[in-house]
């Protein structure tokens, strides 16, 4: 007849006894001497979770539970020699262009500042402008709570001879000052079409967009002008889509 053994998996010896233990995990007998603390991390040292476990269940203490533990900071360097690189920098540059006087107004004209490396390169700024590669066919729908891409009923635009484009609209255009229309389709083309920012709000139905250059009096609608209003990033610290063109 069969007998299942009552020590579990300890090893018995009438010569040798030895204590019998369970396991705090698994709960097989074993020899006492077998089983062993479990420890973890926590933080930079190990802590004794004070389980006794056999082998099989011995968990490898978890890295993840560990704290990292920088180390000390590279002693500095004393007397260093360092290149100078202010006045390195300063010397390899030069600026070029100079202001000119209006022959007619006698009013000076401030020209661009190029600025030039000690090799001749030309430096080019950071450029500023109606932001290109925006279609007006992808400005979101919605940001917020507030809702974009709002096509307004367009009742005429009147250039007067400056950069000043005048608006109207048949009905209330809910724009105020520094707002963002999309405007396409313009009888002046790029000159007065892309992105900007509302400049003046005259009434409920009539407001103002700044462009970059003078545009003849009269009307600039088109039979396919299209605005909607938009919501396009700005650079930085900047309240106005900016219509300053890049340096030529």
């Amino acid at each position: 007849m069969g007998y299942a053994s009552k020590v579990g998996r300890a090893r018995v010896s009438s010569k040798n006894p030895q204590a019998l233990g369970v396991c705090d995990r698994c709960g097989f007998l074993y020899n006492h001497s077998d089983l062993a603390w479990q420890f973890d991390w926590g933080g930079a040292s190990l802590i004794n979770k004070r389980i006794l476990v056999c082998r099989p269940c011995n968990d490898i203490p978890q890295n993840q539970l560990r704290a990292i533990v920088l180390p000390a900071d590279p002693i500095p360097v004393m007397n260093p020699r360092v290149e100078f690189w202010t006045s390195t920098q300063v010397d390899q540059l030069a600026e070029s262009g100079t202001n000119t006087i209006d022959a007619t107004t006698g009013l000076p004209v401030q020209n661009p500042v190029y600025i030039n490396t000690q090799d001749g390169q030309y430096v080019a700024p950071q450029e500023t402008g109606n932001p290109v590669g925006l279609e007006q066919y992808a400005i979101s729908p919605l940001f917020q709570n507030t809702a974009y891409a709002v096509t307004l009923p367009i009742v005429s635009m009147q250039a007067n001879g400056t950069t000043i484009i005048t608006v109207t609209t048949s009905s209330a255009h809910n724009l105020i000052v520094n707002s963002q229309v999309s405007i396409e389709g313009t009888t002046k083309g790029a000159k007065t079409d892309g992105f900007y920012s509302v400049t003046a709000v005259g009434s409920a139905t009539q407001f103002q967009y700044t462009v970059a250059q003078n545009v003849a009096s009269g009307s600039i609608l088109g039979s396919t002008t299209l605005v909607k209003t938009a919501n396009v990033g700005l650079p930085y610290e900047l309240t106005q889509i900016p219509q300053t063109g890049p340096l030529a």
